[in-house]
């Protein structure tokens, strides 16, 4: 990236937050106006979290930083208040862009924006892929604050968008930036260089420093500051973490088991491809439990329809990819469940940082199958720990199987009516709220079992 250009040296912040004296109580001590502390009170953010407390004051001095934190530390908390700050003593059009992997990832950022900023005005726009690029030109022409992006739109509304151009932007974020870099974006955040200001401040935030990240860190900051909370990969204090050792087979039936076990609580069950997500989540529907999938192929409607029922607590399964693995902040996750292990190790760091956040104590459950010993021995090397195994009891497994092996049946079937009405009407796939008609078959095949 922007060959030639010599590596900056990176200073070092001050000691963490627990190793100093005494720690700030409050984010009118880290420096922050009092117009932005009243926002966050209300927002309920008491105490400033760990990246919060170190990368706020740095930010504050018109450093760029490099952060490194894990998921769930507050990060959007640590570049969006410093960045509001610098626009209440410059008020400015197009003022800040913060480019990030996914479209979920920018609407909840945008979320935290639009909150923090509503009393002083603020205006940010979304730009992102699977959203009219018409309805984006319009609201680029207003000349937004923020614009907050997923790289491949953004560079699309630069080529193609007439008048809209970023040449008089004060800040560049990054967030999630080895995710961004790992899902290929480098040819778009290239280009985003070569037309943005050299003369602006920039943070990076990222959970892992790898080469791709130090090579964009030599190619977009000026003596950048290093902000890290942790160092090697942890998963937080008060998740307790199992697994499971089963059959293949009897994947189903475990979970099953397992919501039943812990009914009451809300879940959120990682599997490994779009079309298992489905499935699970019709299996699911089928035996009464109010699930709901979110994947890469639903539309960004859906998708958000998804997200906005579970965190508004009106379904209490979320059944996702890795879409939703990193990033998000759905406050009241009480269970991680991986039906499917992930391949990389670095993901179930991300999936189980889905509960136990801000404080509060979460479980997560790993499914770990007769194909799948060796991943899960390389996630317990990862996070330096064994983990110990979730109590089942095998026989009110096994009385399951009738019942779920029915459910399965009628999966199957509405995910072939879902495909024949998919390329019918070339839509996406549905988000099963409205795949009733299985599920009215199988009430009925109940009844008449009954009578019988």
């Amino acid at each position: 990236m922007a060959a030639g250009e010599a590596q900056e040296p990176v200073a070092e912040a001050e000691p963490a937050a627990e190793e100093q004296q005494e720690q700030p109580r409050s984010f009118k001590d880290l420096g922050v106006t009092d117009v932005l502390c009243e926002a966050c009170d209300q927002l309920g953010w008491n105490v400033p979290t760990k990246i919060q407390v170190e990368a706020i004051p740095v930010a504050l001095q018109g450093e760029d930083i490099i952060g490194l934190a894990e998921t769930g530390s507050g990060k959007t908390g640590a570049f969006a208040l410093p960045i509001l700050q610098a626009l209440l003593e410059t008020p400015q059009r197009l003022f800040a862009l913060v480019l990030t992997p996914t479209r979920e990832l920018a609407f909840q950022i945008s979320e935290q924006f639009e909150a923090l900023g509503s009393s002083i005005g603020v205006h940010s726009a979304v730009i992102v892929g699977g959203i009219d690029t018409m309805s984006q030109s319009l609201a680029l022409a207003k000349k937004p604050h923020i614009i907050i992006a997923t790289p491949g739109r953004l560079i699309d509304h630069l080529e193609n968008t007439k008048g809209f151009n970023l040449r008089a932007l004060k800040y560049l974020v990054m967030d999630e930036a080895d995710r961004i870099l790992n899902m290929d974006f480098e040819t778009e955040v290239d280009k985003l260089l070569k037309v943005i200001p050299r003369d602006r401040k920039t943070f990076l935030f990222s959970a892992t420093m790898t080469k791709k990240v130090q090579k964009l860190q030599r190619a977009a900051l000026k003596n950048p500051v290093k902000c890290a909370v942790s160092s090697k990969y942890q998963t937080v204090e008060k998740l307790q973490q199992y697994y499971i050792f089963i059959p293949s087979r009897f994947k189903d039936s475990y979970l099953v088991y397992i919501l039943n076990e812990l009914a009451g609580n809300s879940f959120m069950i990682f599997c490994s491809t779009c079309n298992n997500t489905q499935r699970t989540a019709l299996l699911l529907r089928n035996l009464g439990f109010t699930a709901i999938p979110l994947h890469g192929q639903m539309s960004q409607n859906k998708r958000l329809g998804s997200l906005n029922k579970f965190k508004a607590k009106a379904r209490s399964i979320l059944l996702a990819t890795d879409v939703a693995s990193r990033g998000l902040d759905i406050p009241h996750v009480d269970v991680v469940i991986n039906f499917d292990i992930p391949t990389h190790s670095k993901d179930y760091i991300h999936r189980v940082g889905r509960t136990a956040r801000a404080g509060r104590s979460g479980k997560s459950i790993t499914f770990v199958t007769q194909y799948d010993v060796e991943l899960f021995q390389r996630i317990e090397h990862l996070i330096g720990k064994k983990l110990p195994e979730f109590p089942t009891q095998e026989e009110e497994v096994m009385m399951l199987t009738e019942r779920v092996a029915e459910a399965q049946r009628f999966a199957r079937m509405e995910l072939r009516e879902q495909g024949e009405k998919k390329r019918s009407r070339d839509g996406d796939d549905d988000d099963t709220e409205e795949a009733i008609g299985i599920r009215n078959r199988v009430a009925g095949g109940k009844k008449k079992k009954r009578k019988a």
